[in-house]
């Protein structure tokens, strides 16, 4: 392939997609299993399935947008929406699970009033446990991380179809990159987070630094060294 102006361009889509589904999980209310116990709050699965999964479902939904047009803002508006309604969904699940299965409020530990609500969260946070449910702080940051992730999905798998023009061989290797910017977020975040407004989301520059190397290196062999399925 000749290096150049749509080679840097392809290779700086999929830098800030990797960007994207790395930064973008740090949104999302992440509860592992202390939030399967109904101890935490969040979702009760981890960071490496929430970021690859937002980013496997934008990468589904910009797949199926692109079947009907080449727009690129059409496609990553696509991956955004389809990645926020499997976010979303997950939350709203786990919401009712926990207060109409398990019977626990939705309280936060990490903040004393609700950044949205103004209510107050100790008074419903229940002994031993760093918060219950997902509350409404929650989920707006973890909508907002399911763009990201869904437009970092679409960013990543457009411009390897364009190199590659093959579909299912750019689907495959856009995969190998949200597992490892997933990888690198779970590295940094280290447990549990509630989103924006969770002590832990300062860390997120440590994550930017390395999903930045790491996607860059990848989309150069994406891109320049080996088009993988090329024809």
């Amino acid at each position: 392939m000749n290096f150049d102006i749509n080679t840097l361009v392809y290779i700086l889509e999929i830098t800030v997609g990797g960007l994207l589904v790395g930064i973008g999980v740090h949104f999302v209310p992440v509860g592992g299993a202390p939030a399967a116990m109904a101890q935490a709050t969040g979702i009760g699965t981890g960071t490496v399935q929430l970021a690859a999964g937002s980013g496997l479902t934008g990468l589904l939904s910009a797949g199926l947008m692109m079947s009907v047009t080449d727009n690129i803002w059409l496609i990553i508006a696509t991956g955004a929406v389809g990645a926020m309604i499997m976010i979303d969904a997950t939350m709203l699940t786990g919401s009712w699970i926990y207060a109409y299965a398990v019977g626990t409020p939705f309280a936060s530990a990490k903040v004393n009033y609700d950044p949205f609500t103004g209510f107050s969260q100790p008074p419903y946070i229940g002994p031993g446990t760093v918060g219950q449910g997902i509350p409404t702080v929650c989920y707006v940051s973890g909508t907002i991380g399911a763009a990201m992730g869904g437009i970092g999905g679409a960013m990543i798998y457009y411009p390897l179809v364009q190199v590659n023009n093959n579909p299912a061989m750019s689907a495959i290797f856009a995969i190998g990159i949200f597992l490892v910017s997933a990888v690198l977020a779970s590295w940094n975040i280290q447990g549990t987070i509630e989103g924006f407004h969770d002590p832990k989301f300062k860390k997120w520059p440590g994550a930017f630094k390395a999903c930045a190397v790491a996607s860059i290196i990848l989309a150069i062999v994406a891109v320049v060294i080996t088009p993988i399925g090329g024809v």
